[in-house]
């Protein structure tokens, strides 16, 4: 079970990946969404790709992912609870861990998590677990929780990082979200960047056939794709999960919002180190 007593998480990667001061990091996060321009996406969002690098890098590419968010909820009204899915870089742990705690925190405040969800997500398979350890100095699930906070200030917060990539668990966990929105309006976020390599034709070429597949929901082409070698998104698990947990609840096609990578912005990391950024929603 998840924790009923009062623990509180912070942030601990303010400073390094995004701003740990709160009025610069507020200012950073609504000019990223002011500046975003997003296509029409037509029904409510039941769950969207972001970018998690540092927000001097991702930053604006996620502005599109939340600029859509904030562009739906005057027609669509606003989810009860927001579930960030995540991965270990350090590759820690089986399954899908679950922060436990009653309150996230970042430099703009405070953020309930819902210890409701979350128990009722570890109560639908085994291979669902609170524990907090894999969590720690882990940045792809928190660097998330800004823009949350500034779209969705009344939100609750589930947080699961996702270290296996076999389809059964990645099937259980989407199953396990589709039976939570029967019971609470929630919102799916995952968490991850593109492709990382030295060249910035391969990344920008793979990442444009990548982006491909994921609008046309092609779960099993995405994940042919992935290896080791070549991790067309570095979270694969939570972008294949959300792609499926969307599919369930009936959405057909996604609606690309914004690719760039850090070679577009820095031309001189090109032949060095070039990041792919991917915004992606889906709706019904």
């Amino acid at each position: 079970m998840i924790k009923a007593h009062k623990v509180i998480r912070s942030a601990l990667g303010a400073g390094r990946w995004f701003p740990a001061n709160r009025t610069e990091l507020a200012g950073s996060i609504q000019g990223y969404i002011e500046e975003a321009f997003v296509p029409e996406v037509a029904g409510p969002i039941v769950a969207a790709i972001a970018p998690h690098a540092g927000y001097l890098y991702s930053g604006q590419v996620a502005g599109y992912t939340y600029r859509a968010i904030l562009d739906s909820l005057t027609e669509h009204g606003a989810p009860e609870t927001v579930v960030v899915l995540g991965f270990s870089h350090k590759g820690e742990g089986q399954g899908v861990a679950l922060m436990d705690g009653t309150t996230f925190v970042t430099p703009l405040g405070e953020s309930s998590m819902d210890t409701e969800a979350a128990t009722l997500l570890i109560a639908a398979d085994p291979r669902l677990r609170p524990d907090y350890r894999p969590h720690m100095g882990e940045h792809s699930l928190e660097n998330q929780i800004p823009f949350i906070q500034t779209v969705l200030p009344g939100a609750s917060l589930v947080m699961a990082l996702i270290a296996s990539r076999d389809s059964a668990t990645l099937d259980a966990l989407a199953k396990a979200l589709n039976s939570l929105a029967r019971k609470k309006k929630i919102l799916v976020i995952a968490s991850s960047d593109m492709l990382h390599d030295s060249s910035y034709e391969k990344v920008r070429k793979t990442d444009q056939a990548t982006l491909r597949k994921v609008v046309a929901m092609d779960t099993t082409g995405v994940m042919h794709d992935w290896d080791y070698s070549q991790q067309v998104f570095c979270g694969i698990g939570p972008v294949v999960t959300a792609m499926k947990y969307a599919q369930l609840r009936g959405v057909e096609k996604g609606t690309l919002l914004r690719y760039r990578n850090s070679g577009d912005d820095f031309p001189e990391s090109r032949g060095q180190w070039v990041v792919g950024y991917g915004a992606v929603a889906f709706s019904v």
